[in-house]
């Protein structure tokens, strides 16, 4: 019986779902939200030096500092990305298998895929949250004024843009998570493949729980060649008074004002941290996505990916 014969009877696994929201959940809870307000917290403000960018979060909270826009937003989108990023990428990813594409083409196509779906369907709303909860400092706040609440700054934005303004930079995030996880995925596969060989293992030999891991981690560091679009992201979400910015940002208006304001290095700024970010997103939804799935299917008696995986 051929392998492409074996891989289409497969059934869709909807155990994915489940998965992708616990693990997401566990990734954004540990290390990604201290990652990811740093990361985004240097992006916005361009002229911080990590050092500077700690010692500004620790000052808005000690160490719940850390976690800004963790509850509600960062939960609702996990649970939400997560499940239709497993889900998507691992259905998508097998059906590219049954067309006789390798582990690299394979996982790359699953990775876009499923970034591409995190962000039109889950995504847009809750990063830009997010963004605006971990920037909304640089806002002028009115002496004796408290700051608003997150929920206040949501309805606020709602009223004056509607579903447009919660959903600003949607595009950019598109384009960020297509090419994250196509990455993430796509590098990881061709990680795995050289572990392989540098091991001596056969292509249908499975890899250990620490070099799946590692294999992950490659793929993670790598993916952050993208940090551009990710600056460009966060100046589009960020909530600022900046009087130079350009109304009614786009990609390309948000590009080139970052450029004018810092340069070229201006678009890599807090690509350290998403370096570290990306490395354990990949760990918890690639390396440890495919362990879970291998048990699940296990447990159920059925495969969940094909042969080499």
């Amino acid at each position: 019986m051929s392998a492409n014969t074996e891989l289409k009877k497969k059934p869709v696994n909807f155990s994915n779902i489940l998965l992708g929201a616990g693990l997401n959940m566990f990734e954004v809870t540990s290390l990604g939200q201290p990652l990811e307000v740093v990361k985004t917290t240097i992006a916005a403000n361009r002229q911080f030096s990590i050092l500077q960018a700690f010692k500004h979060v620790w000052s808005r909270g000690g160490v719940f500092g850390f976690y800004q826009g963790l509850i509600p937003w960062a939960w609702i989108e996990a649970s939400t990305k997560g499940a239709v990023l497993l889900f998507v990428s691992s259905e998508v990813e097998y059906r590219a298998r049954t067309f006789g594409a390798g582990n690299f083409t394979a996982g790359i196509t699953g990775g876009v895929f499923g970034g591409l779906a995190q962000a039109y369907l889950t995504m847009g709303f809750c990063t830009c949250m997010k963004t605006v909860e971990i920037t909304r400092a640089k806002q002028a706040v009115v002496p004796g004024q408290a700051p608003q609440s997150a929920f206040q700054v949501f309805l606020d934005i709602y009223r004056k843009e509607g579903i447009r303004g919660i959903n600003k930079g949607v595009n950019a995030v598109a384009i960020r998570q297509c090419t994250n996880w196509g990455s993430r995925f796509g590098l990881s596969r061709l990680a795995e493949q050289a572990i392989k060989k540098i091991s001596g293992k056969g292509e249908h030999d499975s890899l250990s729980v620490v070099e799946k891991i590692g294999s992950s981690m490659i793929g993670g560091g790598l993916s952050a060649w993208n940090q551009p679009i990710e600056v460009i992201r966060v100046e589009m979400q960020s909530k600022t008074n900046d009087p130079s910015r350009p109304k009614n940002l786009t990609v390309g208006k948000t590009f080139k004002y970052i450029y004018e304001q810092n340069g070229i290095k201006g678009l890599y700024r807090g690509v350290t941290p998403r370096i570290a970010l990306g490395v354990w997103q990949t760990v918890c939804m690639v390396g440890l996505g495919d362990i879970a799935r291998e048990f699940v299917g296990k447990l159920t008696g059925d495969i969940p990916q094909a042969k080499g995986h």
